[in-house]
């Protein structure tokens, strides 16, 4: 049996990112939110496009106005009026001002900006009653961003943000990383879909439903594979198409010590090699993990990743939120941020375990004047007990080797995504 640790490293090491040469796609920007960018971009343009105003008022030579105050305001001419989106026509001279507007051009000649709340106008004259700061309200030409420079890295997620940049940036269209392809699959005889009658000893498929929308929330392509018996020959069926149609499979159930002989035995009759075969956890101990190289179907990758996640609810979801969905993130092409990240926080109440195993709890991180806090959820947290699961938002660990973690003190929390 495998810690966590090693369980993780393991995992992660075999997750390779989709390549930026074959997994690509090239979309329209409407197209792009959420996806992941599979190439840096730049720009031909600078950022300010060209020196321009950041204030209603006036602009003028610093050196004109240097010594400008209420007591002995400077008078200047205006030449001109430029608006947003006109080009100036005027070049200031000494002793000349042109009235400007937030966002427009800058003339020639002028250097400053002096907002109009400072001045007082009479006619084309214009008092300044306060000594502007040299350069004051410029926003200059390249500021902000400087053309042919990288604009936005690879392996970022485009949100509204990064969607307006490349739309100001005149970036129509671009290279993102393809959608991961995941293979979902449940195994065990007790199972029925949601839509039947339960007869004794029938279990609604909950695990399906759950993985459906985790897996379709983080933007990856789905091929769902149902309900498969406890038949060794049908789950080989299904296995080998999900392998050769998929980077990613999922099966839940069917990864019991019971079952295991088999699982292994089809696992290896199609060329595959098990990394994983346990893990010290709870819940989430029978935790399959096993890859398989050299696929020749080339709409995947070269290397498909299968995780046998435990039937028990939580179980799956808990093991999914450790190592699967990081996964995932890691394979989309995501550069940073894919890791499972835990924050220290309080505990509410007391946290207890056997020490025997990483332990995790489910509960609510929040957010208490200014201080974040866990509290677990109520009932039972058993495996089996999918109901308190609903609602909450973190698991909070407790490591090997500790039986307790007292009410108000410190513990490792890893907010969830559900």
């Amino acid at each position: 049996m495998l810690s966590v640790s090693d369980t993780e490293n393991i995992i992660f090491n075999l997750v390779q990112p989709l390549d930026n040469q074959r997994d690509i796609e090239l979309i329209d920007l409407l197209a792009a939110g959420d996806r992941i960018l599979a190439s840096p971009i730049t720009s031909q343009l600078d950022f300010p496009h060209w020196d321009n105003s950041a204030m209603d008022g006036y602009a003028m030579r610093f050196a004109d106005v240097q010594a400008a105050s209420a007591e002995k305001p400077v008078i200047l001419e205006i030449i001109e009026e430029i608006p947003a989106g006109y080009q100036p026509q005027s070049t200031i001279k000494p002793g000349q001002a042109a009235r400007i507007f937030t966002g427009a051009v800058m003339p020639k000649g002028a250097d400053t900006v002096v907002m109009q709340e400072s001045t007082y106008r009479e006619g084309n004259r214009v008092s300044i009653l306060a000594t502007p700061k040299p350069q004051q309200f410029v926003r200059h030409r390249a500021a902000y961003y400087q053309a042919g420079s990288q604009l936005l890295p690879e392996g970022i997620i485009l949100k509204a943000a990064e969607i307006a940049v490349l739309a100001a940036a005149q970036c129509i269209e671009l290279s993102v990383y393809r959608r991961p392809r995941v293979a979902i699959f449940s195994t065990g005889d007790e199972l029925v879909t949601p839509d039947q009658p339960l007869q004794p000893g029938q279990i609604v498929d909950s695990n399906h439903y759950a993985l459906f929308h985790l897996v379709r929330q983080m933007g990856a392509e789905l091929l769902m594979l149902g309900i498969v018996k406890d038949e060794p020959e049908k789950l080989k069926q299904v296995l080998a198409t999900a392998i050769n149609n998929a980077d990613v499979v999922l099966s839940s159930g069917g990864v019991s010590v019971g079952d295991y002989d088999y699982i292994e035995e089809i696992i290896e009759s199609l060329g595959g090699q098990i990394h994983v075969r346990a893990v010290g956890m709870k819940p989430g101990k029978p935790l399959t993990v096993a890859s398989f190289e050299n696929n020749t179907d080339k709409t995947v990758g070269n290397r498909v990743i299968y995780f046998g996640l435990p039937g028990n609810p939580v179980s799956a979801l808990v093991t999914f939120w450790r190592f699967v969905q990081p996964s995932i993130k890691k394979l989309s092409g995501l550069s940073q941020g894919w890791k499972p990240e835990f924050v220290e926080v309080r505990s509410l109440q007391e946290l207890r375990s056997d020490g025997k195993r990483e332990t995790y709890f489910w509960g609510y991180l929040d957010l208490n004047n200014g201080v974040y806090e866990f509290q677990p959820a109520g009932g039972s947290h058993s495996s089996a007990n999918l109901i308190n699961l609903a609602q909450t938002n973190a698991l909070a660990m407790v490591p090997v080797g500790t039986r307790l973690i007292p009410a108000q003190a410190q513990v490792q929390v890893l907010r969830i995504d559900s």
